[in-house]
């Protein structure tokens, strides 16, 4: 099935989102190089798992339609200005909406996957909306978050890069401390492996980590969104 480009209003506005399939819904939160191929794709293979899969375009307020590749250092530099501009709470306001769009416009639950800059957001998203179920894949700078974590009511699992090049590892012990006895979150560590290890054709890719956890996503929503 072909995916297609949706609109949706906000008090602040209106921004765009690629959508694709049928099912309960599932926001899948971008990376920092805005809605490009990698993000479609993932969102064309959770429409294949079966569910409505919706990227919204979380860099609107600073230039709608970014869409730049891991590649060339250009893109890299272009990449981190958006990311430092960025408004996280914004951001997450733009997830809530686009939560509230899929409960309109589907059936079932709505749950939530983030990846880079996604998966610090995906953490917010389980703090702050009422997401049914989230995953986030190596976020960056939660740690700086943690006085949120009892917010968590539903489901959340992250899933951590050991050797995360943004991501220290003293860091990664202040998340892993902070959340591990929170009873609706799962953390699940991946030694030997970098940031980005689940970004197929990235510099970074390990096909058996990503694998791993990427199954591990496929039950948890599963499980949670049915």
């Amino acid at each position: 099935m072909a995916g297609q480009t949706v609109t949706i209003t906000t008090p602040d506005g209106s921004f765009e989102a690629y959508q694709n399939g049928t099912g309960p819904g599932l926001v899948v939160i971008q990376e920092i190089f805005g809605i490009n191929q990698v993000m479609r794709d993932l969102c064309d293979d959770f429409a294949d798992q079966g569910y409505t899969a919706i990227c919204p375009d979380l860099f609107w307020r600073m230039k709608p339609g970014v869409e730049l590749t891991d590649k060339t250092e250009e893109e890299w530099n272009q990449a981190f200005e958006y990311m430092n501009n960025f408004d996280i709470d914004k951001g997450v306001d733009d997830i809530a909406q686009t939560i509230d769009y899929a409960r309109r416009t589907g059936t079932g639950k709505v749950g939530a996957v983030g990846y880079c800059l996604g998966g610090l957001l995906a953490y917010l998203t389980a703090c702050r909306t009422d997401s049914d179920a989230t995953v986030g894949y190596y976020g960056v700078n939660i740690d700086k978050y943690l006085d949120e974590a009892s917010k968590i009511e539903r489901p959340l699992t992250l899933h951590i890069a050991a050797e995360d090049r943004f991501v220290a590892k003293d860091q990664q012990k202040a998340m892993i401390d902070g959340l591990e006895d929170n009873p609706n979150t799962t953390l699940f560590r991946y030694e030997g492996v970098d940031h980005a290890f689940a970004r197929e054709g990235g510099e970074h890719y390990d096909a058996e980590a990503a694998g791993l956890a990427n199954t591990r996503t496929r039950k948890f929503f599963q499980d949670h969104l049915g």
